[in-house]
This record gives structure tokens, C-alpha cells and sequence, in this order.
């Protein structure tokens, strides 16, 4: 049996309703019924909006939310890892509305982010116990939650047997590398990668003390870095995990927009940035790596190239790998 198992940033999946309003009794209509009453909330305590640094959170765009669920669909993969969901309601209604309910296994979990992105996972195959660990610390900083977002564990069951585990799913979105405006740029950064390899070396922690020896386990998610970077030592250098990255010759699904420098030709890039004024940088900041166990069941590795620079939808590309059991 070929299993497909991939990870997918999708761009701030906001729902379409950004606000909450308490109402006390419904007004009533015109005979005959229909959408005309109005409500007026002079109250601020009767209605919430939704904001982020003083601008309102706003949904993501019908146009959008079609081009990821295109993308979906194509890749029409067994388990999809996803991050930046508002919240399961958001995810059951795309999930339903937009993907025509080929993911009947949905698992979110609130967690840390101020923005309201959150972790999530679409499967196919149905799941077994869904692990929060957006309240581990790390020894520097053992006051203050380590993870910017959660990191998301999931088992994973085989749809042949559903009582046998098949392997388990570890869902990550690392620090941003953004700094933010106004901010020393050296010192931003600096403590974004700082908060990155706490959050690395975190995961690589609960990763020993989870895989049960057996290394039947994906880790997969927005690192925000590359495979090669200092910040994610701890998780790709373990000797005691001796982990395999799954994305170390994908295959493109169709051919990447020529660009200036041009796109690296291993196509093992998700993330296209480019500020003004100077090159374009590609980074494969979207990855999966794969426990001893699951690694010599590897069969492929593929990213899904957008159409144009700017993304179909996200400014990530979508990555997966086939295992076979």
C-alpha cells in the first residue's frame, strides 16, 4: 500500500466572519418572513471584532481559497499536514465546501499564536490520539512557552486495520524570520533564530521521549529555515534520531517561472522571497523528515511548483512524499 503524506502553508485560512455579537432575543420580521431584520450593538461588550495590531483579521479571499483547494485536489494526498488555519470550524467548512469532503478526518488544536494561525491536519486515513504541546518550555527560557505556534502530534492509523498505529505525524510552524518594522534588524533576527533552535532543539527532545524507539514517525511543517541551517541542528544532525530528509531530490510537478537568479535546479525549494531591490532568494523552508523506520519505505518526493511568483494562493509551495507499507 502507497501512502501519501505531505505538508502545505496555507496563507492565513481565515473564515469569512470577523466578528462575534451576543443577541439578547430576535427581531421580529415583516409577514411573510425572510433576511429583514437588523441589528444595532451600541454595547461593546455585546460584540468582539477580530484584529491584529489594531487592523481588523480579515477572511482569505474566495479566489484564494480556490487555488489552495485546487492544489489539494491535484496532490490528492492520504495525509496532509497544513499550517495558518484560523480554527476547525474555518478548516470543516473549506474542508466541505471546497474540497468535497475527501478529508474526513480533520484535527486542530488552538494554539499559541497571537495572529490566530494555527496547526491542522487533513487525512484520509483515520486518526488515532491528537497531542498538544504548545505548553513545553525549554530550559533557557523555562517561564515562557517555547513554541510560537504548538507543535501538533498525530497517529495516524492504518485504514486496513484501524486499531494498528501506521506512523506518527508531528506538525511544526517555527519562528518567522520576519522583523519586525522599527526593530533593530540584526538584533531581530538574532532573536528569531535564538527562538528557532530552542524550538528545534525542543522537538527533538519530545522527539525522543515519543518515538518509542521504533522510528515509525514524520516530522514535517514550516521550519521558516533551511535544511542546512545552525537552528535546526538539534533535530537534523541527532544521531540518536537519525533522521532522513524526505525532500532531498523531489520531483516538480510542472516546471518553476524563470526568475532572476534562477530557481535552484535540485527544485528543492517551497518559498520564494524577494524584497525590492534585490534577488530573489528560494529556500526550502517547507520539509519533511522521516524517522529510521520510514525512511527506506520512501518511494518519491514531490513539490507542487506554483504558476506564477507570488503563489497560487499561498507564497508556499505544497511538498509530499510516498512511503509504501
Amino acid at each position: 500500500m502507497d501512502v501519501t503524506v505531505g505538508t502545505f502553508n496555507l496563507n492565513n485560512l481565515f473564515s469569512r466572519f470577523n466578528f462575534r455579537a451576543e443577541i439578547s432575543a430576535i427581531q421580529p420580521t415583516e409577514p411573510g418572513g425572510g433576511l429583514t431584520a437588523s441589528y444595532v450593538f451600541e454595547d461593546p461588550e455585546q460584540v468582539r471584532i477580530r484584529t491584529y495590531k489594531g487592523k481588523l483579521v480579515k477572511g482569505k479571499e474566495a479566489g484564494d481559497q480556490k487555488l489552495i483547494a485546487e492544489r489539494i485536489s491535484r496532490m490528492d494526498l492520504d495525509v496532509l499536514a497544513v499550517q495558518e488555519v484560523e480554527d476547525i470550524d474555518t478548516l470543516r467548512f473549506f474542508a466541505a465546501q471546497q474540497l468535497g469532503g475527501s478529508y474526513p478526518h480533520l484535527s486542530l488544536i488552538e494554539g499559541n499564536d497571537p495572529r490566530l494561525i494555527d496547526l491542522a491536519l487533513l487525512s484520509k486515513f483515520p486518526l488515532g490520539p491528537v497531542t498538544s504541546w504548545q505548553h513545553a518550555v525549554h530550559p533557557e527560557l523555562p517561564d515562557k512557552r517555547v513554541f510560537s505556534r504548538d507543535l501538533l502530534e498525530v497517529e495516524v492509523l492504518d485504514p486496513r486495520d484501524p486499531s494498528r498505529r501506521l506512523f506518527t505525524l508531528f506538525n511544526n510552524h517555527l519562528k518567522s524570520q520576519f522583523v519586525e518594522p522599527g526593530e533593530d534588524p540584526e538584533a531581530g533576527k538574532a532573536a528569531a533564530d535564538t527562538r528557532r533552535r530552542q524550538q528545534t532543539e525542543t522537538i527533538a527532545r519530545i522527539l525522543a521521549e515519543r518515538s518509542r524507539s521504533d522510528g515509525r514517525f514524520v516530522v514535517v511543517g514550516d521550519m521558516n529555515d533551511t535544511p542546512d541551517a545552525p537552528t535546526l541542528a538539534a533535530l537534523v544532525d541527532s544521531a540518536d534520531l537519525d533522521v532522513t530528509d524526505g525532500l532531498d531530490h523531489p520531483v516538480e510537478t510542472r516546471e518553476p517561472k524563470p526568475d532572476t537568479p534562477p530557481p535552484p535546479p535540485s527544485g528543492a525549494w517551497t518559498h520564494r522571497f524577494k524584497e525590492a531591490g534585490r534577488p530573489a532568494k528560494y529556500e526550502l523552508f517547507d520539509q519533511i523528515w522521516l524517522g529510521p523506520q520510514l525512511a527506506p519505505r520512501q518511494k518519491g518526493a514531490f513539490i507542487d511548483r506554483r504558476t506564477r511568483h507570488g503563489g497560487d494562493g499561498s507564497d508556499h509551495d505544497p511538498a509530499w512524499v510516498v512511503l509504501e507499507f
